[in-house]
């Protein structure tokens, strides 16, 4: 099930004359991939918190997103990318 989410989004594309019913259906196919991508595990595994009060760099994905819900002074994110 996906959610109906409201977001802005930017369709780039060839075809710049589309009809409602073609560019709900780009939305709601671009919205179903989202809805996949952007989750907690797959963030977990692209991203890594350095906390520079302990001098370490946290990769475990539960202290990834326990540091994320309560977030403190000097805990930065940085993509693995």
């Amino acid at each position: 099930m996906v959610p109906d989410l409201n977001r802005d989004l930017l369709l780039p594309g060839k075809n710049a004359n589309l009809n409602a019913r073609e560019l709900d259906r780009q939305i709601s196919l671009l919205n179903a991939l989202l809805y996949h991508v952007e989750n907690w595990e797959n963030f977990c595994t692209a991203h890594e918190l350095i906390d520079i009060n302990r001098r370490r760099i946290i990769r475990k994905p539960h202290l990834i997103q326990a540091g994320l819900r309560a977030p403190k002074a000097f805990l930065f994110t940085s993509n693995k990318n």
